[in-house]
């Protein structure tokens, strides 16, 4: 069948036409996308609630001015499926996926909670840091050089080439905020901030850095767009979503997403003075780390390559991977202050409070992208988020 943009007719009988609904059901459909790429449709019938998206041939949230391929749909079920097959609590199953109508069934969410609006709401999630820790060091080793025979993984790294996917992440994460763009979208009381930082030799020098190794470094096959808007979660339960970004990259950027948005958390409740969720927030942070790296090590202590085994050269990766989510930590905060694509974390604050919060969040980015060019580790999160005071000789 030749592609054809859905409808709420057309997604209940495309999961009709696959066998997941009886023809003659009474079906409720709902589209609940909200986010800049897709159609997202709600279908319950039965009892049984499902998930159809379809990709869009162009970016949502700008419009028909900004095509887009329509193989991101391919690249999104892949990488699903792909990470269940060694993480498989963590994602969202997927049941069906049409090539030719670039749309797929997935399992039906509804009974968990986007983490970010639990994270807005001050919601204290149990085994948060743990899960996303758990998810991403079983992913990333799996698709790795420790894992996988040599031909194995550049066949995988063709497979999942993303170019055009990748490049809106090359754009609004290391390009556009940190220099006057048109895409990009400023609360008026921080631009002058903004306009600092486009000044910022040093940043720019960190940032290209960053850049490089994001464009030439396929470590692993990442989910490409970790944010707290594609994660769910409900009591004893986490599941990850929205993959279409896909590609082999440096393990740090997915890792680094994670860190990202907890701050960005952070800065929300740190100026609406919720003290103790900061504090929270701040410990969740460090525990993800800490997770990772001890789950990371514990799978690397596998790995059948000989030399890759060497303990030393272990210690200087994962020391690395440290460095480089810090730095892709620091992105996301001002990318998500600065560039196209706000979070409501910090977005849905009013005047005074966003205006502080961003400056927060600009402040604590600059930091973490710098100090990833040098020595630097987790423990760097507290102390930026804890500055002693300046103290002055008598």
């Amino acid at each position: 069948m030749p592609y054809q943009t859905f409808d709420s007719a057309a997604a209940i009988a495309f999961a009709q036409s696959r066998g997941f609904l009886p023809q003659h059901a009474e079906v409720s459909c709902t589209e609940i996308g909200d986010g800049n790429l897709n159609l997202v449709f709600h279908l319950r019938a039965e009892g049984r609630g499902l998930i159809v998206k379809q990709a869009l041939p162009y970016v949502r949230c700008v419009g028909e001015s900004w095509p887009l391929t329509l193989d991101r749909a391919r690249i999104e079920a892949e990488t699903l499926l792909a990470h269940a097959k060694v993480a498989e609590p963590f994602v969202v199953k997927v049941l069906d996926f049409d090539p030719e109508l670039y749309a797929m069934v997935q399992e039906d969410l509804s009974h968990l909670v986007l983490l970010r609006r639990r994270l807005i709401e001050g919601e204290r999630v149990d085994g948060l840091s743990a899960d996303l820790a758990d998810y991403l060091a079983q992913s990333l080793y799996a698709y790795s050089d420790f894992a996988l025979a040599g031909k194995e993984k550049k066949a995988l790294v063709s497979q999942f080439s993303n170019p055009e996917l990748c490049q809106i992440t090359e754009d609004l994460f290391f390009t556009d905020p940190f220099r006057e763009h048109e895409r990009n979208d400023i609360f008026p009381a921080t631009r002058p901030l903004a306009e600092e930082l486009w000044q910022d030799v040093m940043l720019l020098d960190a940032v290209a850095e960053l850049k490089a190794r994001f464009l030439s470094c396929p470590q692993a096959l990442l989910h490409g767009d970790v944010h707290s808007g594609s994660v769910f979660s409900g009591p004893g339960e986490l599941k990850v979503i929205d993959a279409e970004f896909g590609f082999f990259g440096p393990m740090g950027f997915d890792v680094g997403s994670v860190i990202g948005n907890l701050l960005l958390a952070w800065c929300r409740h740190k100026c609406l003075g919720n003290q103790d969720y900061a504090d929270w927030l701040e410990e969740e942070c460090i525990n993800f780390w800490q997770h990772f790296e001890d789950r990371f090590k514990t799978l690397l202590a596998g790995t059948e390559d000989l030399a890759l085994a060497s303990e030393g050269y272990q210690s200087r990766f994962i020391n690395q991977v440290q460095k480089d989510a810090l730095g892709y930590a620091g992105c996301e905060l001002i990318r998500r202050t600065l560039g196209l694509a706000h979070v409501a974390d910090i977005a849905s604050l009013e005047g005074g409070q966003r205006t502080e919060a961003e400056k927060r969040a600009l402040a604590l980015g600059r930091s973490l992208i710098l100090a990833s060019q040098g020595t630097c580790d987790i423990g760097l999160v507290r102390r930026l988020l804890h500055p002693s005071p300046v103290r002055f000789a008598a």
